[in-house]
């Protein structure tokens, strides 16, 4: 991790302040999960949208950290015997199996709830242009419209045609509503234009779904110890996985053809907008893990047509 995650890292947890007399299991499960973050892209990438929209960057840190909590939350709710029933995320055991399943659900309403505090504050900070908009955007998607919806999709999938329109609309709920979010909200709250608000929302759906493609080929393709969290629980549950639907090389095809038309959609709000430019190294960064993947998968098919 380097010193901006670091730094990063210090924010996560100074923004969830535990009180000297908070309950010691609680405790311990906060602690556990604030000390393990993911990549905190999120934080990062709202940092700079505010500043390519003019907005004050005190507030900036609020709703990055805020999406990092309300994503961090999403995770322990998943990872519940419940749900997913996994065992182990981050490279570290779930916080259901350190913790317990009281913990951990404890925990996830914790973050969410300092994660609306920090999002309205935020909010608020901005201006009184857009907020309405804001807010009605953020409970869309964090809720039956979008990722509540999308994670019941995911857990009733067996009763659902098994077909890509399928397995595409879950992920739109569960993995692209937090990227719309992060791209789309900052855009929304400096007064980006209609144009540039759609341009922003078909960047994070390509993005979103490459996500999730790529995860779902992880899960086939990759050990725990490659991916950092339990494998193959996909096929063991019976859940959404491109991969298994299409097949690893249509899966693939769907993959390049998402993030083609992303650099498109990119590229158009880059030229309106140079101060997003940035949003050009995060897709850099994409593609370098969809190459890997990709080439796991021609492997792959070498080894099962031996």
């Amino acid at each position: 991790m380097d010193e901006d995650q670091n730094t990063l890292k210090d924010v996560l947890s100074a923004y969830l302040p535990l009180p000297a007399g908070t309950e010691p299991h609680l405790k311990a499960a906060l602690e556990g999960v604030l000390s393990n973050p993911g990549s905190l892209v999120r934080p990062e990438i709202v940092a700079k949208m505010f500043a390519a929209y003019g907005l004050p960057s005190a507030h900036a840190a609020e709703l990055g950290i805020a999406l990092e909590y309300f994503h961090t939350a999403s995770l322990l709710f998943d990872d519940l015997p419940c749900m997913d029933d996994a065992t182990e995320r981050r490279g570290a055991p779930c916080v259901h199996v350190e913790f317990g399943e009281a913990q951990a659900i404890l925990s996830a309403l914790a973050l969410i709830n300092k994660a609306y505090s920090l999002t309205w504050r935020a909010i608020a900070g901005c201006g009184p242009a857009h907020q309405t908009q804001a807010l009605d955007y953020l409970e869309h998607y964090l809720g039956v419209g979008g990722l509540l919806n999308g994670q019941s999709m995911d857990l009733n999938y067996a009763s659902l045609p098994h077909d890509r329109h399928t397995t595409e609309r879950i992920a739109m709920g569960k993995t692209v509503s937090l990227i719309r979010l992060t791209l789309v909200l900052p855009g929304m709250l400096g007064g980006a234009s209609p144009a540039e608000l759609q341009l922003l929302e078909r960047v994070a759906i390509c993005w979103g779904l490459s996500y999730q493609i790529v995860d779902d080929l992880k899960d086939v393709l990759h050990s725990p110890a490659e991916s950092g969290k339990t494998g193959s629980r996909d096929a063991s549950l019976g859940r959404p996985n491109i991969a298994l639907v299409v097949g690893i090389p249509n899966a693939v095809h769907r993959l390049t053809r998402l993030i083609r038309i992303g650099d498109n959609m990119l590229q158009r709000i880059v030229d309106r907008r140079p101060g997003v430019s940035f949003l050009q190294d995060l897709r850099a960064q994409l593609n370098g893990e969809a190459t890997d993947l990709i080439a796991s998968a021609f492997d792959n098919s070498i080894q099962g047509a031996a």
